[in-house]
């Protein structure tokens, strides 16, 4: 069943010209302005770089979703991944579908550039429905070793987890706001 309003929906990779709205979306979204400094700061730093936009037949920017390379740092050696984030949507058109068809169309844009594993940091309740699962119990951590629901990891090429445990790296950019 397709959800109520998503017909009206243009999902489609952020241009130039859209940069002021994404920041809007973000800063009216998130309690501070810092999801939108963040984006500000990794447009153009990172290779991929996956950056959708979802938006009204009438041209209105109503979501925004980014991923970014992450380094996996084992014993072993580093292993390359991508981290969905930030993820927003107008509170006015959540709940239609916009969100989810962003993560769907950022995971098939992961898997077109060959990108084998894909890490959040997002609500534990939402992104399991996207086959996320808790990156802990694939040797994954972020920041301290130990379990932490809101961290979680999709793979996108069967067995590619496979000797890639340690703790996930994020950009810099992440860590300067």
């Amino acid at each position: 069943m397709v959800p109520s309003g998503f017909e009206t929906r243009v999902l489609r990779a952020e241009s130039l010209r859209d940069l002021a709205a994404v920041r809007d979306v973000l800063t009216r979204v998130f309690p501070t302005d810092a999801e939108a400094r963040l984006v500000d700061a990794l447009r153009g730093r990172t290779h991929p770089q996956i950056s959708l936009v979802a938006e009204t037949r009438a041209g209105e920017l109503v979501g925004h979703i980014l991923f970014t390379p992450v380094e996996i740092r084992s014993p072993s050696g580093a292993s390359k991944a991508v981290c969905l984030g930030p993820m927003a949507v107008l509170p006015e058109h959540q709940r239609q579908g916009v969100g989810s068809s962003l993560v769907e169309a950022g995971l098939s844009a992961c898997r077109a550039v060959d990108e084998p594993i894909v890490v959040v940091l997002g609500h534990p309740s939402y992104y399991p429905r996207f086959g996320f699962e808790p990156a802990w119990d694939a040797g994954l951590y972020y920041g301290t070793p130990g379990p932490n629901p809101a961290f979680m990891v999709r793979e996108l090429e069967r067995g590619a987890l496979r000797g890639a445990s340690g703790e996930v790296r994020y950009h810099a950019a992440f860590h300067e706001l």
